[in-house]
């Protein structure tokens, strides 16, 4: 495993979303971390068949929540040296940023895709209480 150790600060890969956390723990082939921040909200759909809106189940992909802990492959996770931004502004800030380039693209998928984003904006706002 890379000089990465427990109550250290990394960003993690999961899934297609991108997080900043803190390593908590060690598993064979993965870190478990602690998520503190989104830095770019997982994208929606069939992981297996990207870009793709004819798969048999169309994913709805909420960012892992504040303090929730996940197994992130060790090749996924690198040091982070920076600061941690407020779980609840970084998570505002990445679905923003997800909407926004999904309403600058006239496909299918990217309108699916923001069809499911309106369907997790409202999870968030109630379980967040955050305006968008």
């Amino acid at each position: 495993m890379e000089n990465i150790q427990i109550g250290d600060y990394v960003t993690a890969f999961y899934k297609t979303g991108k997080y900043i956390g803190e390593v908590t723990g060690e598993r064979p082939g993965a870190y478990v971390v602690k998520i503190l921040s989104v830095l770019k909200h997982p994208r929606q759909g069939d992981l297996h068949h990207p870009h793709e809106v004819d798969v048999p189940l169309f994913h709805e992909r909420k960012a892992l929540a504040h303090r929730e802990q996940a197994n992130m492959p060790v090749k996924m996770v690198k040091p982070f040296d920076g600061n941690v931004l407020d779980y609840n502004d970084s998570l505002v800030s990445a679905y923003r940023a997800l909407k926004k380039e999904l309403e600058d693209d006239p496909t299918a998928h990217a309108k699916k895709s923001l069809e499911t984003l309106q369907s997790i904006q409202k999870e968030y706002e109630l379980m967040y209480s955050l305006t968008f």
